[in-house]
């Protein structure tokens, strides 16, 4: 008995190296799998990066507007855009300015406005750089109030007279100055003087000028004013068609009698205007979530019909002095972003900037996920087989050549087959791949020796 002890042992000590190399072998495949598994990760890696690159930061919750002068009606319309955006947690800063022409510089400065209230007229891109339209919001009707018994119907009858134009920098003076030159009636520039808003108001009611000219719209709390003050006339031009034509960017526009109230008739009769048209100019590098959300805002203030314009004629997708944004004609052709429509502003931002990362990021994770599988099983596979392919030779030349000589060579080539195998590491799961080669090198084994 004692003799025979050794067997389990030795049993035993084989059972445990088999137990090591398959542990090795498990480890070995473990090793590949995770290779491939981070070759991978890199691949979705590099499409998550690609992605990123079309993502645009998140838009500034604050930015701001220069408006014109605080009793002028872009102040009037800046603050119902603050209170609208501010339903959407976006902190709007209104900038009161002397109007279109410092608003544009403003633009253009380095720390200055991210969007302003323009007059139609005054821009120059060659000289204002970057910067684009993003709706025209409304005519700007040139409103010519003056004091007298006699009536003026012509621009040339205001010359020699005391004129309130708007101070250096306004588009008022701007649009004034144009067509008062035009007309010859600009001859005496210590006549032209720099008053606007309430201070041209109050000096025409008391007679220390002769004229005021505004650009404004019809709610405008100067224009309410004076159509009501008594001794202070509205100039009906009869060159508005002239002017328009020679100006491209006015038009002619009528004043009904009675449309400002009808209970005291006011206008007292029909009246002919020239206007320019108002727009919002943006800096190029404006956030286009904000551009989105701004005329949203600015849909709900100006759509509604006015004294000069019909229901749902503005905004509008109009150039003006700028080209108009590639984000405004994206929203006046589609309308809001579909997540917009019905989910608050940044919720929807939010999920509008992780689906164009989630998108193309799903477009490549699911051919890696379906081809994984298929490569790790062509490697493991590949171990095996290529084994078979001397397996073959080896069968077709003890076929073609079945001399005893011969046939002990092929025996000593399958024996080496054989270690090569046994030596071949292969996970559990396709062991049963080794296993059918060793049962067909049996196989041709046993034809060799029945050759021999």
């Amino acid at each position: 008995m004692n003799e025979k002890t050794p067997a389990p042992r030795s049993l035993l000590a084989r059972l445990f190296r088999r137990g090591g190399a398959a542990a090795d072998t498990e480890q070995a495949a473990l090793k590949e799998f995770l290779l491939l598994g981070a070759v991978a990760l890199v691949v979705v890696g590099l499409a998550f990066w690609v992605a990123s690159r079309f993502v645009r930061p998140a838009p500034p919750d604050d930015f701001v507007i220069a408006t014109g002068s605080e009793s002028g009606a872009y102040h009037l319309y800046g603050k119902r855009y603050q209170e609208l955006l501010a339903k959407d947690k976006i902190r709007v800063e209104l900038a009161p300015s002397s109007g279109s022409v410092e608003n544009l510089q403003r633009l253009t400065a380095e720390s200055g406005a991210a969007v302003a209230f323009v007059q139609g007229g005054v821009g120059n891109p060659a000289e204002q750089h970057g910067l684009v339209t993003l709706a025209a919001l409304y005519y700007e009707p040139l409103w010519i109030f003056y004091r007298g018994n006699q009536e003026l119907s012509l621009l040339n009858q205001l010359a020699g007279k005391r004129l309130a134009i708007g101070p250096e920098g306004s588009g008022t003076r701007a649009l004034a100055l144009t067509v008062l030159g035009a007309a010859g009636a600009a001859r005496d520039p210590g006549a032209l003087l720099p008053l606007s808003g309430t201070d041209a108001t109050d000096a025409l009611v008391a007679a220390k000028v002769d004229a005021a000219l505004f650009v404004a719209g019809p709610d405008a709390p100067v224009v309410q004013r004076l159509l009501r003050t008594p001794g202070v006339r509205l100039m009906s031009m009869a060159q508005a068609d002239a002017l328009s034509r020679r100006f491209a960017y006015l038009a002619t526009v009528s004043l009904p009698q009675g449309v400002i109230d009808l209970a005291t008739d006011v206008p007292p009769r029909d009246l002919t205007l020239v206007a320019t048209t108002a727009y919002l100019v943006a800096r190029e590098d404006f956030h286009p979530a904000l551009v989105s959300v701004l005329l949203q805002a600015a849909q709900r203030v100006h759509r509604a019909g006015g004294v000069f314009q019909r229901n749902g004629e503005f905004p509008a997708a109009r150039d003006g002095d700028f080209p108009l944004s590639e984000d405004a004609q994206r929203f006046f052709r589609s309308g809001p972003p579909f997540l917009q429509r019905y989910m608050p502003f940044w919720v929807a931002n939010l999920l509008e900037r992780l689906l164009v990362l989630l998108v193309p990021l799903i477009a490549v994770m699911i051919p890696v996920i379906r081809i994984f599988p298929g490569v790790y099983n062509w490697r493991v596979r590949l171990r095996v087989f290529r084994w078979y392919r001397q397996l073959r030779a080896v069968e077709l030349e003890s076929a073609e050549n079945p001399s005893p000589e011969r046939v002990a060579e092929l025996l000593a080539q399958l024996d080496e087959i054989q270690d090569g195998v046994n030596r071949t590491r292969v996970p559990l799961t396709y062991s049963d791949y080794a296993y059918n080669l060793k049962l067909h090198i049996d196989l041709v084994r046993s034809r060799l020796r029945r050759a021999a």
